[in-house]
């Protein structure tokens, strides 16, 4: 048996068994029945992420007059050390910020770029005779554009000092802090993951001596330390975030690929910048929604916005056959042309605007039927042309901040450069190895990514902030989530703890083969058996193991100026207004 085999098995189990525990829940006297909780309510100021101390670091930040974003990048830099599961400093960030004064959206795009030195030829014979990139070890590290990202938010939006975002982590870093129950079990089968990818990992005795003292990883309720990162962060509150790609740091992380075998060189890190994007959107019933253009996956869900609002989804029934049906196929089509034309478009042409546009959604919704879709093509859009943590806060003045940031595959790479405390992210495992593909690996690309923040305005004002983590679930949680709020009328909370589903099995842009068998359509245990067996006669293949994202939201209520806050049940973090 696999890793990966014991992982589903213990998903499945886990499933199971919540659906059993769920019948003995408790009643709320007020609100949806399944909802965990009531959403969070704060006047001031509002910070929803996946770690309750991040939040509070955040809430701390508001309060001692900084911004929205100045809150963000002190959370994030928490987050890195409280949940190394998920993202850190070695890997990517992309950001969506509503500025008040100029009630304008403005994105960022904080990815990282492959090595410069390797050619695709040399790239491909690093590859051997793998049909795809290594998730693991020296080959697809990238350059972390993490810290890149705090420096251009930074300068633009922030008020306090540099160093002074970085005191809480450092504390943190140093005096400790207890696991928390959902990062503890992922931080195990992270560690179980490493193991089984040894061969693959050409130094991974730095991070077994940082995230397994003692040979194992630490459990729920042990205070974990990490001076490594701690000094680190210092060294940036000290020389600022630039020191990350030109000082000391860059030269330690180059000279410690060098050693085993990756790519990157100083000269990666040094020409390395974050840049300020346009953000692109759609209008669902009467909401802007804006997500970030590729080399992102965010216009996934805008397809998939574009698609379902020809229906009335409402009449259908949340959750129900007709309603998840529609919401799977939709999925397959954004998800085809997401694996024929995302990737860099400094690399390749991407049709942006026909993919978005109302006409092609229209072709694209004919092709929708009453059985399940086995193979989906990529549609023409040009002919029209005419996988994280997320964390979001609000600040007194109307700032809103949309950030997601990732290591990739959980932890990373697997590799740890000499005393930073930290793992190099893995983003470069997106690439295609087909040459011909608009995502096919070139030195100084950006590779394909998953990670998306979301926004939107109504009338010109603020109102969502928020993000759902996961992988290929981004897209099609950001969609349910609209779905629940604007549909169903749900309020934040619950629009986030109604069962979800994640449809997998998509042809990827990594150049892997074709979706030939519908994929696999995962459903939580909220979802009836009835509905389960209903979706099978239709095709579907139904299961009900599967990872279903993490979801953080602020919203802001413009009549009683008022700030809702609502943090992931499935996660361990909270929302906390003041």
């Amino acid at each position: 048996m696999t890793v990966y085999d014991s992982v589903v098995i213990r998903v499945a189990t886990t499933v199971l068994l919540s659906s059993a525990i769920a019948t003995a829940q408790g009643d709320r006297p007020a609100g949806a029945p399944f909802a965990s909780r009531s959403p969070v309510l704060g006047q001031n100021g509002m910070a929803a992420t996946s770690h309750p101390l991040a939040s509070q670091i955040a809430i701390d930040i508001l309060k001692a007059g900084g911004s929205a974003v100045d809150a963000a990048i002190a959370a994030n830099a928490a987050i890195g050390l409280f949940e190394p599961t998920g993202n850190g400093i070695g890997g990517d960030l992309f950001a969506i910020v509503w500025d008040p004064m100029t009630k304008r959206v403005h994105g960022l795009n904080a990815s990282g770029r492959a090595a410069r030195g390797l050619s695709f030829a040399q790239f491909q014979a690093r590859c051997g005779d793998r049909p795809k990139i290594p998730a693991f070890g020296p080959l697809p590290v990238t350059v972390p554009g993490c810290v890149s990202g705090w420096d251009e938010l930074h300068r633009k939006f922030g008020k306090l000092p540099f160093a002074d975002l970085m005191k809480p982590a450092i504390r943190y870093a140093n005096d400790g802090f207890p696991v928390t129950e959902i990062i503890a079990y992922y931080w195990e089968m992270n560690l179980r993951r490493f193991d089984a990818h040894r061969a693959d990992i050409t130094e991974l005795d730095n991070l077994l001596h940082t995230f397994a003292k003692g040979g194992r990883a630490p459990r729920h309720g042990e205070v974990f330390r990490n001076p490594d990162l701690g000094r680190t962060l210092a060294i940036l509150a000290k020389e600022g975030p630039r020191a990350f790609y030109e000082g000391d740091l860059a030269t330690t992380m180059a000279a410690y690929c060098k050693r085993v075998g990756c790519p990157l060189r100083r000269e990666d890190f040094v020409t390395h910048g974050a840049e300020w994007v346009e953000p692109v959107s759609v209008d669902y019933r009467g909401h802007r929604v804006w997500e970030l253009p590729p080399n992102g996956q965010g216009i996934a869900a805008l397809q998939m916005l574009t698609i379902l609002e020809g229906y009335d989804l409402r009449a259908l029934g949340h959750n129900s056959i007709e309603y998840l049906h529609l919401h799977t196929e939709a999925k397959k089509l954004a998800f085809a042309d997401r694996a024929r034309f995302y990737a860099d478009p400094v690399f390749a042409e991407i049709p942006i605007e026909g993919l978005l546009s109302r006409s092609y959604a229209d072709e694209r919704r004919k092709q929708i039927g009453e059985r399940a879709a086995r193979s989906v093509d990529p549609g023409n859009p040009a002919l029209h042309d005419g996988d994280t943590i997320y964390l979001t806060v609000a600040d007194k003045d109307g700032m809103m901040v949309s950030l997601i940031q990732s290591n990739y595959f959980g932890m990373g790479s697997g590799l740890m450069p000499d005393g930073l405390g930290f793992v190099l992210q893995d983003r470069g495992a997106l690439f295609s190895l087909d040459p011909e593909h608009p995502n096919a690996y070139a030195p100084g690309k950006r590779p394909f990514h998953t990670i998306i923040p979301a926004f939107v305005s109504k009338g010109g004002e603020p109102f969502l902030s928020f993000g759902v983590m996961g992988g290929a679930m981004q897209p099609q949680g950001h969609v349910q989530i609209l779905c629940n709020l604007i549909d169903f009328r749900m309020n934040l909370q619950a629009a986030g703890d109604a069962a979800r589903y994640r449809h997998t099995g998509s042809t990827q842009p990594d150049g892997g083969p074709p979706m030939s068998n519908g994929g696999t359509l995962a459903l939580e245990s909220g979802i009836g058996l009835d509905v389960r067996a209903a979706l099978e006669k239709r095709g579907h293949r139904v299961t009900v193991s599967g990872s279903f994202g993490g979801y953080q939201a602020v919203l802001w209520d413009a009549t009683n100026r008022v700030y809702h806050g609502a943090s992931e049940m499935r996660k361990d973090g909270t929302a906390i207004g003041y």
